[in-house]
């Protein structure tokens, strides 16, 4: 392309630069931008990759159409495809009408997917239907729609790393990057850096009305020796920085240094390492150690929960059989009928014992249930299976009454 066409372009979008790798992607995307093939942006974050598939739309046929530019990062991965492909009315709970979807609204237009390798995968099957045959179904439909929409991705992340860990489809990697366009990181851009500078440190002068900054030789070279992490993004927000905190309007290298780090080893934000290779495979196999531990405890609680129910069910029917017999054989607390029916002199006994206790307090609800279990352990001899079975518990509920009452 003709040089002056090129910076026709450059004014245009305003667009600050003329490293050799930024005119060539530049190049690429108006050569391309005629046709309707996919074109792949890759680049650092903060370089400036949203001005290409702009560019890209503008320069083609589909210029009067929408243009919708989609960051897939920020979008939650539970509405990502109503809010792509759109959904039925009751498709859930809040889907209280139909929506036709970004490819439902831009048929004949621009899609820009910004962060496209966060797209999950299940979306992403979706996605390559769409750039197949152009087809598509609405979230909760069963009706194939169709769409005629031209798309340019973008993305940050490595591609082909993230193919492998089974993070991104192959097949959908080859559809988008029918086109590749790299956007070069501004620590490989030279004279760009000072260029934007100017640019940024004119804008924000005008802004906010305040003297414009400038850089002295010893600071330009540390502005160009710097990585910048951040590209422009961290370009513009220093520039920013300097020109409403400093005093001195002719920035030196020591007052950069309030701004710009001595050193920087790394061109990528910081991240958490980890001395092993990053595995999917591990990653499921905590996940299914979690899901056990969770089913383990709730199987523990269930049974905990029974036997407080069978512990509460036993004191009950104790409590009701011994209040069944002092009504019926007034002067006996227990659980069972005694041995004779008739009253011989142990049954006598008893009656003494039942007009004693009558003629005290009455008894609260544990003194029934001891004296009741106390009562049928003394019909029975002591044995402990008979008496269980008269009192209508278990052995082992009437082993732990014992123990609680102190009758063992």
């Amino acid at each position: 392309m003709r040089t002056d066409n090129l910076q026709d372009i450059k004014n245009r979008y305003n667009i600050v630069g003329n490293c050799d790798a930024l005119n060539r992607a530049l190049d690429i995307a108006l050569q391309v931008a005629p046709t309707d093939l996919s074109v792949l942006i890759v680049g650092e974050s903060g370089v400036g990759k949203e001005i290409i598939p702009r560019l890209i739309h503008d320069q083609s046929a589909r210029r009067g159409k929408n243009y919708f530019a989609i960051n897939c990062g920020s979008i939650p991965e539970g509405t990502i495809d109503s809010e792509l492909f759109g959904h039925e009315k009751g498709a859930f709970t809040d889907a209280i009408g139909e929506s036709k979807g970004y490819f439902g609204v831009a048929d004949k237009g621009t899609i820009f997917l910004d962060e496209v390798g966060e797209l999950p995968l299940a979306t992403q099957a979706r996605l390559l239907r769409v750039l197949e045959n152009g087809e598509y179904i609405r979230v909760g439909g069963q009706k194939v729609m169709k769409t005629d929409v031209r798309v340019v991705a973008a993305t940050n992340v490595n591609i082909r790393k993230a193919i492998s860990e089974g993070r991104f489809r192959e097949d959908l990697y080859y559809r988008l990057n029918t086109i590749p366009i790299q956007m070069p990181p501004l620590r490989e851009r030279g004279d760009d850096i000072l260029l934007l500078f100017r640019l940024f440190a004119m804008q924000i002068a005008a802004k906010y009305r305040l003297p414009r900054i400038t850089l002295t030789e010893d600071a330009k070279q540390r502005m160009l020796k710097y990585k910048w992490p951040g590209n422009v993004r961290e370009l513009k927000n220093i520039t920013e920085q300097m020109s409403v905190l400093s005093e001195k309007r002719e920035i030196d290298a020591a007052t950069m240094a309030r701004f710009i780090p001595e050193a920087q080893e790394t061109t990528l934000p910081a991240t958490i390492t980890n001395s092993s290779n990053h595995s999917y495979e591990n990653e499921r196999e905590s996940l299914f150690k979690v899901i056990f531990d969770i089913r383990s405890t709730v199987g523990d609680m269930r049974r905990e929960l029974n036997d407080l129910r069978q512990r509460i069910d036993d004191a009950a029917s104790i409590t009701t059989q011994a209040q069944m017999l002092s009504t019926s054989y007034p002067g006996t607390v227990g659980n069972a009928l005694p041995d004779n029916p008739s009253l011989d002199s142990d049954h006598e006994a008893e009656d003494a014992e039942a007009e004693e206790i009558e003629a005290g307090e009455s008894l609260n609800l544990n003194e029934q249930e001891r004296q009741a279990i106390a009562k049928a352990l003394e019909r029975n001899n002591g044995n402990r299976s008979k008496t269980a079975s008269q009192l209508g518990i278990s052995p082992r509920t009437l082993y732990r009454k014992l123990k609680q009452y102190g009758l063992t």
